[in-house]
């Protein structure tokens, strides 16, 4: 149901949504200081694993928005919760894998053998990182991917994202990748256990933020400032609201409430 009754949360994508690469956003700061004033909860939720939690909230507060950490989940964070406490992995993925993982006790080694390897987005991606990623694997290992994005949104257009690393890991070790990400059921739990008012999920993404709002049964609000333009808006299912950036979704679906 679009607009969603006031109050409640609402699920709010990082990348495209709020910044491209840590740069806001036109108008980001005074939309989630309106939801917040008009009593609406917001959770960001990033498929984006590269960054720490203090790299995370240093971006959010150069956009001009605070957050407690219980209302930041990324992909890396999911992640890490599908391994055991104890195990040991293999990471080909930014420091917010690594400082996930070590959160949670489990040991990160720099080369196989190891219980699990996880990929995510990366620039230390080479030959020779794939290679003995995909062997560790071969030898046993589970694969886990922190997303299946393909690309990455940034303001000079779609970089490779860490969906296209997953991609050649899974190819190298003929091993299909359990995923974290949106729009998996893992992220999907994840989200469902932070908040039991769920109302909307705004995204960038149909193929993932769309998805997951259909698996959580909430509304799927799609702005036009990352990976989706007008021409690629999907009709089947079509989203329950466009808009051109979140600034301009929150002020109609606000003033909407305030005429009502």
């Amino acid at each position: 149901m679009w607009p969603p009754s006031p109050r409640g949360t609402w699920v709010i994508d990082l990348d495209g949504v709020i910044w491209l690469t840590g740069e806001p956003i036109r108008g980001v700061d005074g939309a989630v200081a309106a939801l917040h004033d008009a009593g609406v909860r917001t959770l960001f939720a990033t498929n984006n694993s590269a960054s720490t939690r203090a790299q995370l909230h240093a971006r959010l507060a150069n956009c001009g928005i605070s957050a407690d950490d219980a209302d930041l989940l990324t992909s890396a964070d999911v992640a890490a919760d599908m391994v055991p406490t104890g195990s040991s992995a293999l990471v080909l993925a930014g420091d917010g894998v690594r400082e996930a993982l070590e959160k949670r006790g489990i040991t990160v080694v720099d080369s196989g053998p190891a219980d699990v390897v996880i990929v995510g987005w990366t620039r230390a991606f080479t030959f020779d990182t794939m290679s003995e990623a995909a062997r560790t694997v071969r030898d046993g290992a589970r694969l886990i991917g922190t997303n299946e994005d393909p690309t990455y949104p940034t303001p000079h257009g779609l970089l490779a994202g860490g969906g296209a690393i997953l991609a050649a890991v899974a190819t190298a070790s003929e091993t299909p990748p359990e995923v974290a990400g949106k729009p998996h059921l893992p992220t999907a739990n994840a989200i469902a256990a932070r908040a039991d008012d769920l109302r909307v999920m705004v995204g960038d993404r149909p193929a993932t933020d769309g998805t997951l709002a259909r698996q959580l049964g909430i509304s799927f609000a799609l702005v036009l400032s990352g990976v989706t333009d007008a021409d690629s808006v999907p009709s089947d299912p079509p989203p329950d609201a466009v808009s051109a950036d979140l600034a301009t979704l929150v002020s109609t679906a606000l003033r909407y409430e305030e005429n009502k």
